[in-house]
């Protein structure tokens, strides 16, 4: 089985290809500037790269585009597109539909309530489903919502102090995301120490972040709340915030709710905080050159950070292991040692060499730490494959 992966943005199409038979990448993708005058595509297929430029239009000429790279007769790794046999997405929000779900017009209805929650995920998501439904109509489509995986946290962590109603009727809890990226963690760390029954705190650090507590295999609290807004400060999203604030600022400003709610959800985070950029890569060089308000940005997100390994550290009565994925938590050596500062008292020490060492998947604790740390790259697009492998067969 064949399971061709989507990860899409409002301008982009990215792609993995994957035989499910032996969990082997085929080929993997992408073509940026979906709409503009010329789109570049590009795929790499058993080690060789080409790319393109040419004009396309919308998300269903970019899957047409994708079929005809994997299909090309020299350097192609299908026959035909009718050996995929579905499209999985790395859906985020499906309001009351969670969890692996058929692409439907009642599924894509119910995502397009949940736009204003996930403004830059949802609606590029519900446009290119229903092209791809009307294009493709052969090809199942398969939804794996990143809610999915905390579908087991207890309600006592799911839900705010907030008018009952509003939680039951208006769906207003506390959801979860990153399901896909914090599930393989939970996945390939009890396959790494050989354990089933770890307590495992994850640490999806990139553009967008997240923490969550795993017990056994099993998502028992994140740090993201209703939206993906919430949580950690993210590269340009707000993190936690408290909303009574919005008055004051709304007459500061003169801007509208709405207009505030933009720059929260687009101009804020870590742009916000340093002036610089949302790359933590350019904060760093900027902090490195004496700029305080990019050093500042960094101790708040790594504050954030610390802020829930404690948490979670308490719920579940101990760690086992720390680990570190995404693009900050897997390349910034001196972030995780940031997060790790002074906590031997606990248990948790990290080797400064190991660490600073570090290069795809590697132990950094010391020998002597009671909890294990580790830097494991994730890999979202397998487990939407699995999922999506899992729902046709089932």
């Amino acid at each position: 089985m064949k399971v061709l992966v989507a990860n899409l943005g409002s301008t982009s199409f990215k792609y993995r290809l994957l035989d499910m038979d032996d969990e082997r990448q085929l080929a993997r993708g992408g073509i940026e500037r979906i709409g503009s005058a010329e789109s570049c595509c590009s795929v790499e297929i058993g080690g060789r790269r080409r790319e393109k430029t040419l004009r396309v239009p919308d998300h269903a000429e970019a899957v047409r585009q994708c079929l005809a790279q994997l299909t090309d007769p020299e350097a192609g790794c299908l026959a035909s597109a009718a050996e995929v046999s579905a499209i999985g997405f790395k859906a985020v929000h499906g309001g009351k539909y969670s969890g692996v779900r058929r692409v439907s017009t009642e599924l894509l209805d119910e995502m397009e309530k949940m736009n204003h929650l996930a403004p830059a995920h949802n609606p590029p998501y519900i446009a290119a489903m229903r092209q791809l439904n009307q294009q493709f109509p052969d090809i199942p489509l398969v939804a794996a919502f990143e809610t999915g995986f905390h579908e087991t946290i207890p309600d006592r962590s799911r839900y705010y102090a907030i008018p009952w109603e509003w939680s039951t009727d208006g769906l207003v809890r506390r959801w979860g995301f990153h399901g896909a990226s914090h599930r393989y963690i939970a996945v390939r760390t009890a396959e790494l120490l050989g354990r089933g029954d770890l307590r495992i705190i994850s640490c999806h650090l990139g553009g967008s972040s997240s923490i969550s507590a795993i017990r056994d295999g099993k998502s028992v609290a994140n740090s993201f709340g209703m939206s993906p807004q919430s949580g950690l400060p993210h590269n340009n999203r707000v993190g936690i915030f408290d909303p009574f604030a919005l008055p004051g600022i709304m007459e500061l400003t003169g801007k509208s709710l709405a207009e505030v709610l933009d720059v929260l959800a687009n101009r804020s985070g870590l742009l916000g905080i340093s002036g610089v950029s949302g790359d933590v890569r350019d904060i760093a060089e900027a902090a490195a050159a004496g700029n305080a308000r990019a050093q500042l940005a960094l101790d708040v997100f790594a504050t954030e950070v610390r802020h829930f390994v404690g948490a979670y550290m308490v719920e579940m009565g101990g760690v086992d292991v720390i680990v570190f994925t995404g693009g900050i938590g897997e390349n910034r050596s001196e972030f995780r040692a940031a997060v790790c500062r002074d906590l031997g008292s606990f248990g948790i020490e990290l080797d400064p060499a190991a660490n600073g060492d570090a290069r795809g998947e590697a132990r950094i604790s010391m020998e002597a730490s009671r909890t294990e740390i580790w830097v494991v790259p994730t890999n979202e697009e397998l487990i939407v494959a699995r999922q999506a492998k899992e729902f046709l067969e089932g």
